[in-house]
């Protein structure tokens, strides 16, 4: 293991970012704080303001700050999370009238919604044909894109591949699927109903295009949930790809042992 370097030694940029990343984490500089300028930065420890800007862009990468244009830097102040549990699709909640996600928007003050980007017919990428036991040489799957908000955050980036045997001639290939209780509700009409699912959960950087979409300030790491419904037969027949803000959402596994 390496050993850190004598203050002497270090970029002037970093011994002013730990110094801010220390302020920040014993609460001196508090969630919403506003950090000193660039011009006050590079006068206290005697730099160029250069200096003081880098200081502050590593911590922006590091998620521990923001910058507001016209305002200042910010230190990032935390949000509830969407927190979506394992019980997210259980018939309890049927009642609500509202999907899982927009239910826990609801539990925490928000407003969920979604803009679905795109509906498709197409062939199916390798992965997707092999969990849900669809032919690669032929289109035998649909594709529903979408984009999640609470409120005005894109939280979401999310793509659902339903076996096109399931969804021709439903609501599924509608932006709106006229369903009460959703996607869920016609896939339990077409012969299919979850009694397990099963997910792999992964963190990572974002991709240009998820940064894009999701509206992610520099340093945030995402969520990749690969979620697979499977019905009362142990047959997989919906496979979806949740991309989630990691600073805005995570996940609550509550389950027996077995």
């Amino acid at each position: 293991m390496g050993t850190q370097q004598p203050a002497e030694r270090q970029l002037p940029s970093r011994r002013i970012a730990d110094d801010l990343r220390r302020a920040i984490e014993t609460g001196e500089l508090a969630p919403g704080a506003r950090l000193p300028s660039e011009r006050d930065l590079a006068g206290r420890y005697g730099t160029a303001r250069n200096t003081a800007r880098e200081a502050i862009r590593l911590l922006a990468d590091g998620g521990l700050v923001i910058a507001e244009h016209g305002r200042g830097v910010f230190v990032r102040r935390e949000s509830p999370l969407i927190r979506l549990g394992n019980d997210r699709y259980s018939h309890k909640y049927r009642e609500s009238g509202l999907s899982p996600f927009l239910l826990e928007c609801a539990k925490q003050g928000k407003t969920g919604r979604f803009e679905v980007l795109s509906i498709e017919q197409i062939e199916p990428p390798a992965e997707v044909a092999r969990h849900l036991r669809l032919s690669m040489s032929e289109r035998s799957v649909l594709v529903r894109e979408n984009v999640f908000f609470a409120d005005a955050d894109p939280v979401h980036r999310v793509t659902t591949y339903i076996p096109w045997e399931i969804a021709e001639d439903t609501g599924l290939v509608n932006p709106e699927v006229g369903h009460p209780y959703g996607i869920h509700g016609i896939f339990e009409e077409r012969g299919h109903v979850m009694t397990r699912l099963r997910e792999s959960v992964s963190a990572r950087m974002p991709k240009a295009d998820e940064a894009r979409y999701l509206q992610l300030p520099p340093g945030v790491p995402v969520l990749d949930v690969m979620h697979i419904s499977i019905d009362q037969h142990g047959e997989p027949y919906e496979l979806t790809r949740f991309v989630m803000r990691a600073d805005l959402t995570g996940l609550l596994y509550d389950t027996p042992i077995e």
